[in-house]
């Protein structure tokens, strides 16, 4: 029986990949990759060979059992997103889901993923925090948020570059305006750029300047100070 690798690509920088991912991603029969031009680039950059196949939010229902059965037959396969760790936030939960299922070996190298970085450099406390990814974009995005506002760990999101100064302006609508918080955007990349500030602050300086690149943010936990003040209400 073969076995599923889930391999880390980087965020940004090629360089951001470990020694063993590369040896991985050359010795294995097939890498699923989330856009196989992206996957493309790095192969192209280190020279890499394996036959890719694209496997994605929209096909991966439809081919979990197919690749099961091709490890079961003793393939072995490799799983990689476009940047970062698959299955945060990126394919890689029901293949694997499938795997265990099966009881086909499946491992996870370490590496890279963008809200770690992001919040380490955030600034904020990061030894207990909350992991949200994207927001409902409709249906009990409102809900979410409220139930997020009495959060007291930092709390980490991922947005579109479209996105994110309406979901600052609803997060600081129900968290209140003076809410401390970050914006990480292109982490590894040439134009790394971290702006903190009052969710009022980063709503005004992004509504001026516009958003572009990857984006994680993170919002500070309600702290003492904000229940002190409730509590004289």
């Amino acid at each position: 029986m073969g076995k599923l690798y889930l391999v880390p690509t980087p965020v940004g920088n090629l360089e951001d990949i470990t020694l063993r991912a590369l040896r991985i991603l050359k010795e294995v029969d097939l890498v699923l990759a989330e856009d196989t031009r992206t996957t493309g680039i790095l192969f192209k950059h280190y020279d890499i060979h394996t036959p890719l196949l694209s496997h994605h939010k929209f096909n991966e229902h439809k081919q979990v059992e197919k690749i099961a059965e091709r490890l079961e037959l003793g393939e072995n396969i490799a799983l990689v997103s476009d940047a970062g760790t698959p299955g945060i936030s990126d394919p890689g939960f029901l293949l694997t889901k499938t795997c265990v299922e099966h009881g086909i070996e499946t491992e996870c190298l370490p590496g890279a993923t963008a809200f770690v970085p992001a919040l380490v450099n955030s600034g904020f406390p990061c030894d207990k925090f909350v992991f949200e990814g994207f927001l409902p974009q409709k249906k009990g995005r409102v809900k979410r948020i409220t139930q997020l506002s009495e959060e007291s760990r930092t709390i980490i999101f991922y947005e579109s570059p479209y996105r994110l100064v309406k979901s600052l302006q609803q997060i600081a609508e129900i968290f209140g305006k003076e809410r401390k918080a970050c914006v990480a955007r292109e982490i590894s990349k040439l134009h790394e750029d971290f702006q903190r500030g009052t969710l009022e602050e980063l709503i005004a300086h992004f509504t001026e300047k516009g958003v572009k690149g990857e984006i994680v943010f993170m919002v500070a936990g309600k702290g003492k100070e904000d229940k002190d003040e409730e509590s004289d209400d």
